[in-house]
């Protein structure tokens, strides 16, 4: 239709649907609460929109009563993204766990900065348990999602990062104030800092209300200006105080940063990480070898160039930089897992070919164990190929064959014989190891 003879109402309804699409990525990535203001926001102006939809008077024509309905259904469904976004059920669980993390940090670390208990192991080990159950979260690839998870991580990393500073530094400061009429003005500011710290940690972690990250940043940016206008020439020992101290500043500054960060930046997508990319690679290689060990008409020949080729690969693994970011590290450990199980398969294997080569008389329960041992080898090369969730029936299958071969070495009489403990001991390992492999496979886990 030639737009001058376009009818007004169908102008109209492409003018709202223009709006719409302007603001639809800002749906699709929102990682919020429906309790947010951007989510009362959004929610607003797409029921606005559907408001003027409905008002297109469509004068009775079909064409213009199927432009509204299309443009009506479009609203409609953002509106739902919109809300699924903010009320998904891990959106839930990432929120409690944040909930958790937040009483923590009430409870336990902001008295401390207040001079009130001290940091234990337990508060660094609730910390750490918050981290690792953050990143076993599950986005499903959800944009939404991914972004509320890492932003969540990003705080509290950041809070465990500044509680670790605080313990494990051991300075042989302040200094004297003796020694320099300026060292009693860095005296005064690194305490400053020292309780500035606590108000970082209870800001990123929002249990504080009385303070702004904006202020709190004047302040600390204040500090570093003091210390800058001392002087310290020709003192060396003062002047690297100084120094110290304007670096804990800084650490700090860029803690406040985080929040603006976080909706500024696309970290949360690890798609394109360098780090992850590097990992992926590792895998994709691992995967070939795999297949082309399970598949081989004679696999011995590849014992040898096998094993070597994924030691080569655990070391590339060792090498990837983890960036601070749990769920790199997490990406990371899985892959290990991943190469040394088949790096374990290979080697039973071969130690099941060398025993069928040099057969010699040994006691029954001995036999029994590498009788076990040669079905775990089967059974641990089917593992290795199940691509399945925990609901699938040969993710089933494979758990209770494993669990029959845990029994039948219970069953295992070693009659005091130490060598054959040992290979029952290992066996239950072995088993123990591949069930584990087995549900790591299944747990559909995504960075």
């Amino acid at each position: 239709m030639d737009m001058g003879n376009q009818h007004p109402s169908i102008t109209r309804l492409q003018e709202i649907q223009k709006e719409v699409k302007s603001i639809e990525q800002q749906v699709i990535s929102f990682s919020g609460l429906s309790s947010d203001k951007n989510y009362k926001k959004l929610e607003r102006i797409l029921t606005k929109q559907l408001f003027e939809i409905d008002s297109v008077d469509t004068e009775g024509k079909g064409d213009i009563q199927q432009a509204r309905k299309r443009a009506a259904q479009e609203t409609e469904c953002l509106l739902k993204e919109l809300e699924q976004n903010a009320n998904h059920p891990h959106r839930i669980e990432i929120q409690n766990i944040f909930n958790e993390a937040q009483a923590l940090v009430r409870e336990k670390i902001v008295p401390f900065y207040s001079g009130g208990s001290c940091i234990t192991d337990d508060i660094e080990e609730g910390i750490q348990d918050i981290i690792l159950r953050l990143t076993h979260v599950k986005t499903g690839g959800k944009i939404s999602l991914r972004k509320a998870r890492y932003h969540t991580l990003t705080k509290i990393c950041a809070v465990q990062e500044i509680v670790e500073d605080c313990v494990k530094k051991q300075p042989s400061l302040p200094l004297s104030e003796d020694a320099h009429p300026s060292v009693a003005k860095i005296n005064s500011v690194m305490c400053e800092v020292n309780k500035a710290r606590g108000v970082v940690v209870a800001l990123l972690m929002g249990v504080d209300s009385s303070e702004t990250c904006r202020h709190l940043s004047c302040v600390l940016s204040g500090l570093i200006a003091n210390l800058d206008a001392l002087d310290v020439c020709g003192h060396t020992e003062i002047r690297n105080y100084r120094r110290e101290v304007v670096e804990d500043i800084n650490k700090l500054l860029k803690y406040l940063d985080l929040e603006e960060e976080a909706n500024t930046t696309h970290a949360f997508d690890l798609r394109q990480n360098h780090s992850i990319l590097k990992i992926e690679k590792v895998l994709k290689r691992m995967r070939e070898i795999k297949n082309e060990f399970l598949q081989a008409q004679n696999p011995p020949e590849l014992y040898l160039s096998s094993k070597t080729e994924l030691q080569g690969l655990i070391g590339q693994l060792d090498e990837v930089s983890l960036e601070k970011n749990p769920c790199i590290r997490e990406a990371r450990r899985r892959a290990v897992i991943e190469v040394q199980t088949l790096i374990t398969h290979i080697d039973l294997k071969e130690a099941l070919e060398k025993r069928k080569r040099f057969a010699c008389e040994e006691p029954p329960s001995h036999q029994a164990v590498w009788d076990v041992l040669g079905s775990l080898s089967e059974i641990q090369g089917e593992v290795l190929s199940f691509d399945g969730n925990r609901a699938d029936k040969n993710y089933i299958r494979l758990e209770e064959l494993l669990t029959k071969q845990l029994l039948a070495l219970d069953a295992v009489d070693p009659q005091g014989e130490e060598r054959c403990k040992a290979a029952r001991k290992q066996a239950v390992k072995l088993a123990q190891n591949i069930l584990s492999y087995l549900d790591l496979k299944s747990d559909e886990w995504e960075y």
